[in-house]
């Protein structure tokens, strides 16, 4: 099916586990190094491994809205998808400038974008195609806090009437996050959905993570 060169390895994959490796200068410190994720399949193979991309001064002083560019590469280490994020406003008052993605696989060619949409009250992106044509929706609960259990951010069809899947922040104890500040997501997605939506449903599992949860509080 002419599917980008590493994708197949989504191809029959309903469930995406996407890990964030804890540093240790960070965890003891405090201080913002380059992320770093395993991303696995439902039986916690790796699939892929993904490295964030950009400045010290980005890291640290525009932390949950800064820009980046996240390499993933397959178990060889081949580049199979890149997701770039301009640096944008994060406020529900400047809806000129919401968040938007960009999604490539393989790198150089676009397969997809993350738009966030104006609302007042609930988190909402959309997912588009290469052609910028919309694909499906996101919808996060109004408070993301988590208080000890998980927060999921539904994937529905574009009427919003119907969930055909989740991103979902897993909960893994307050030692953990507020210590390491770790992230560990899980992606729920019809299996015969196309790979190159698939991978951009990934690159919307990043943005959701730097929104919403790299305080080290968010997720309790």
């Amino acid at each position: 099916h002419n599917l980008p060169p590493g994708l197949e390895y989504l191809n029959q994959l309903d469930r995406i586990i996407i890990h964030q490796q804890v540093e240790l200068l960070e965890a003891i410190l405090g201080t913002e190094t380059s992320s770093k994720y395993e991303i696995k399949n439902h039986l916690g193979q790796r699939v892929y491994f993904a490295v964030e991309e950009n400045g010290c001064f980005d890291r640290n002083l525009c932390s949950p809205i800064r820009s980046f560019t996240i390499r993933i590469a397959d178990n060889t280490g081949r580049e199979v998808i890149t997701v770039n994020r301009p640096l944008r406003c994060n406020s529900c008052w400047f809806p000129c400038f919401l968040q938007e993605l960009e999604v490539q696989s393989p790198p150089g060619t676009i397969v997809g974008y993350v738009v966030q949409n104006w609302d007042p009250f609930l988190p909402k992106f959309t997912i588009q195609n290469e052609s910028k044509e919309d694909v499906l929706k996101i919808i996060g609960p109004y408070a993301t806090c988590g208080c000890f259990e998980d927060v999921d951010f539904e994937v529905k069809a574009l009427n919003e009437m119907s969930t055909i899947g989740k991103i979902s922040k897993y909960w893994s104890g307050f030692v953990n996050n507020v210590f390491t500040n770790t992230a560990n997501f899980g992606i729920q997605v019809p299996v015969d959905l196309d790979v190159r939506i698939k991978a951009v449903m990934i690159g919307a599992c990043f943005l959701i993570d730097l929104m919403f949860f790299e305080n080290s509080l968010d997720g309790l």
